[in-house]
C-alpha cells in the first residue's frame, strides 16, 4: 500500500455533476485541489474545481494526459467505460477500482455478485429475447420488473409485468440489449445506507436513510430511517459485507428494500456518494464527500455521526415551471439550508439542488423541508 495522498496533491475526478461538484467543494476546503473530466465544459462541477477537461471518454490520448496530472482518480458516477478506466491506471491509482465499476454498472453482474456472495436479492433471471423473457415469468412468476441489463437510474430502462401482460409486447423496446428480471418486491420501506471503506481496509457507515421516491426519483429521506434499532443494524452489516466482498477504496451506496417482516432485501449499488447521503452535508460529522476524499487519499475516515435529525428533499427542475422559484420564502423556514447544482437549464424531472432540514425529531425535519420547497412556488 502506498502512503496517503496529503493536502495540496490534485484529486481527478471522472465525470461533472452534481456529486463531482460536493466532492471537489469538500476536496478544496481541505487544501486538495481538483481537476474534472468529462464531454461537458461549464459543469457543475467545473465550476468548483481547479480546473475542467472536456474530453470523450474514449479519447486516450486525454485520458492518459488527464491521469498523469492527479494523484489518484475517483468517480462521481459509476458509467465510465472499462477501457477508459484501464487507460487511467496506468498513471495513477484508482478508486474505487475498475473492477467496482465494472460490477456495478450493469444490474446481471450486479445481481450476479450479490447472489454469488450469499446476500440476500430478489429473485432474478437474465433474458435476451422474448421467449426468453416468457420462460423467466413462469420461472420466477409475476409481477416482476423488466430491467435494461445497463444504463438505467431513476427509473429508466425499466417496465413493471404483470399476468396477462403481452410479454412479446413487452420486450420490443427491449430487444437487442440484455436485460434482467426481478421478482416484484412488496416491501414496507425504502432504506439505503452509506459505507465507506479505506485503503487500509476501515469501515465506517452513517446512519440508515429511509427514502421516499416519485416517479421513480428520490423525493424525500429521511435520517434516521424509522425503523427498529435491530433491523438497522441488519442492514449496516449487510452494507459492510457488500463494501468488503467489492474490496471497496472509496464511498458506497447500498439501497435496499425492507419487507413487512423483518427481512432486508438489496436492490441496487452505487459505488460513489449518493442522492440520499447528501443529508450528510450539513447534518453529519463527516459528509460522504468529505469520506470520499479520506478514503481514496489513504487517510483516516471520519466520524459520520448526526449532528442532528435531518432530513432532504430534491428540488427538480419542475419547480421552475411557474418561474424563478421564491427561494426567500424556502430560506424563511427555520432549520432549512439550500443546495443548487449550477445546471444552466431546468428540466422537468432533471435534479437542480436540494433542501436540507433539522428538527428535534426526524418527523419534525422531513415536515421542515416539505414546507419549505411549498414555498418556493409562493409569489
Amino acid at each position: 500500500m502506498s502512503g496517503p495522498i496529503h493536502p495540496g496533491a490534485t484529486l481527478g475526478v471522472m465525470g461533472s455533476g452534481q456529486l463531482g461538484r460536493m466532492f471537489a467543494i469538500a476536496a478544496r476546503r481541505m487544501g486538495y485541489r481538483v481537476i474534472t473530466f468529462s464531454p461537458d465544459c461549464d459543469t457543475p462541477t467545473g465550476q468548483v474545481a481547479d480546473d475542467e477537461v472536456t474530453a470523450r471518454y474514449d479519447d486516450e490520448a486525454a485520458v492518459r494526459a488527464f491521469a498523469k496530472r492527479v494523484a489518484v482518480l475517483t468517480f462521481e458516477f459509476e458509467n465510465v467505460p472499462s477501457q477508459t478506466v484501464e487507460w487511467a491506471v496506468a498513471h495513477c491509482p484508482v478508486r474505487p477500482a475498475g473492477r467496482v465499476l465494472h460490477i456495478c454498472q450493469h444490474r446481471l453482474r450486479e445481481k450476479e455478485f450479490l447472489s454469488g456472495a450469499g446476500l440476500p436479492v430478489a429473485p432474478f433471471r437474465r433474458v435476451e429475447s422474448a421467449l426468453q423473457l416468457a420462460d423467466a415469468a413462469r420461472e420466477i412468476g409475476l409481477p416482476g420488473v423488466l430491467k435494461t441489463a445497463a444504463f438505467g437510474y431513476d427509473g429508466k430502462g425499466q417496465r413493471k409485468l404483470v399476468p396477462g401482460d403481452d410479454l412479446a409486447a413487452a420486450w420490443v423496446p427491449f430487444d437487442g440489449q440484455p436485460a434482467v428480471l426481478e421478482k416484484f418486491i412488496t416491501f414496507e420501506r425504502e432504506i439505503s445506507v452509506l459505507v465507506a471503506r479505506g485503503v487500509d481496509g476501515e469501515i465506517a457507515t452513517w446512519p440508515v436513510c429511509e427514502n421516499e421516491h416519485a416517479n421513480h426519483i428520490l423525493d424525500i429521506t429521511y435520517c434516521p430511517a424509522r425503523i427498529p434499532a435491530a433491523v438497522a443494524e441488519q442492514a449496516r452489516s449487510l452494507a459492510c459485507k457488500v463494501a468488503a466482498a467489492l474490496d471497496l477504496v472509496g464511498v458506497l451506496a447500498v439501497e435496499m428494500f425492507l419487507l413487512a417482516d423483518g427481512q432486508i432485501v438489496i436492490n441496487e449499488l452505487a459505488p460513489r456518494p449518493h442522492n440520499s447521503g447528501h443529508f450528510s452535508f450539513d447534518a453529519s460529522v463527516t459528509s460522504q464527500f468529505e469520506q470520499q476524499v479520506r478514503s481514496v487519499c489513504g487517510l483516516p475516515l471520519g466520524g459520520t455521526e448526526s449532528l442532528s435529525p435531518a432530513a432532504m428533499a430534491n428540488l427538480l427542475g419542475d419547480e421552475w415551471a411557474n418561474g424563478e422559484p421564491n427561494w426567500a420564502a424556502a430560506l424563511a423556514v427555520p432549520g432549512v439550508k439550500l443546495h443548487l447544482y449550477g445546471k444552466a437549464a431546468p428540466k422537468p424531472g432533471r435534479k437542480m439542488g436540494h433542501l436540507t432540514a433539522f428538527g428535534a425529531t426526524v418527523e419534525e425535519a422531513a415536515a421542515a423541508v416539505r414546507d419549505a420547497r411549498a414555498a418556493l412556488q409562493r409569489k
